[in-house]
């Protein structure tokens, strides 16, 4: 029955997110007073997708790091110095915003770029190493890469920031791995499916306690909120278009790429909201927010590209041999 609904809930996946945020702002006095709870159910999120990381995998991807110091750069330095120059041609003088669009490519990558990844039939094991790799760097990362591109604009409590990514992102993941290790694996086939529809639902109750709690920002639909969800959806389509283009222009194999776009194109992006809602002003958090509507929905307009674009590859090859 678990797995009959988890299956449904990865076909609904695209409208999950937006469903929540909406929920979000219509319920925000309901919602907004159980925000104390979001940092617990994101661990339990990042625990239940990390079952099938192991310390082999990041053996693994310490010997070969190339790809992995590729996706890296792109989620570290080329997409928050993209995001920093769309924001001040967007919104000049508008520090608030501007570090919101920051932080919303800043954040660890994604771990629901697993599900797709797998699904189109990416490297699974170079898309965990990532996955595992920008996780435990996060605490440091992070804040230091808001720090270098949102410069000294905004007031940031970077101890805090690596507290709360440690607490919901760092500790559950290595607590994942050490279940997987104890258990030699078989935690995939019998923990991991039972967690994964829970999961996923945690994942809406989440985006719908930050929606709630950035409400007033999102209930006056004005042009200033249109344009950032405009500039926002550029910078959010951007990153897995440059993935893709790094990763073939690198000549890397075509299972290889696959697991450059998703993990290059989506983020972490419900800790972005939670770390933005606890730590920096609403206005900073709205950017983030409004990323939550597109990434899923990013993410499977992108998963038809790849089909189309490796299908025609394919059909070439067998007519020219």
């Amino acid at each position: 029955m678990l797995q009959k609904l988890n299956k449904q809930l990865e076909k609904l996946m695209p409208l999950i997110t937006p469903t929540s945020v909406v929920i979000g702002v219509l319920l925000t006095t309901y919602l907004s007073p159980l925000s104390f709870l979001v940092p617990w159910i994101f661990a339990f999120i990042t625990f239940s997708g990390s079952l099938s990381s192991n310390f082999r995998s990041l053996q693994k991807a310490i010997s070969h790091p190339f790809p992995i110091l590729i996706a890296l750069f792109t989620l570290h330095l080329l997409m928050p110095g993209w995001a920093w120059l769309v924001g001040h041609l967007t919104f000049p003088g508008d520090s608030l915003t501007i570090t919101g669009l920051i932080l919303a490519v800043v954040i660890p990558t994604g771990i629901t770029s697993f599900i797709w990844v797998s699904m189109k039939h990416g490297n699974i094991a170079l898309t965990l190493s990532i996955i595992l790799v920008d996780t435990l760097i996060s605490p440091f990362v992070v804040p230091y890469s808001l720090t270098l591109f949102a410069g000294g604009s905004v007031e940031m409590d970077i101890l805090s920031i690596m507290k709360g990514l440690l607490f919901m992102v760092v500790l559950p993941s290595i607590l994942g791995m050490v279940v997987n290790h104890l258990t030699k694996g078989t935690c995939k086939t019998t923990l991991s499916p039972k967690l994964a529809p829970f999961s996923k639902i945690s994942l809406g109750i989440v985006v719908m306690i930050n929606s709630a709690e950035v409400a007033p920002y999102l209930q006056n639909v004005d042009l200033k909120l249109l344009i950032t969800a405009i500039a926002v959806f550029f910078v959010a389509f951007s990153g897995y278009l440059f993935s893709w283009g790094i990763g073939r222009l690198m000549k890397l194999e075509k299972d290889e790429i696959i697991a450059l776009v998703f993990t290059g194109g989506m983020r972490n992006i419900s800790a972005g909201a939670v770390i933005a809602v606890t730590f920096f002003p609403a206005e900073v958090a709205v950017p983030v927010v409004v990323g939550m509507l597109f990434q899923q929905v990013l993410a499977s307009i992108y998963g038809y590209f790849i089909q189309r674009t490796y299908s025609l590859e394919a059909l070439e090859q067998k007519q020219s041999a």
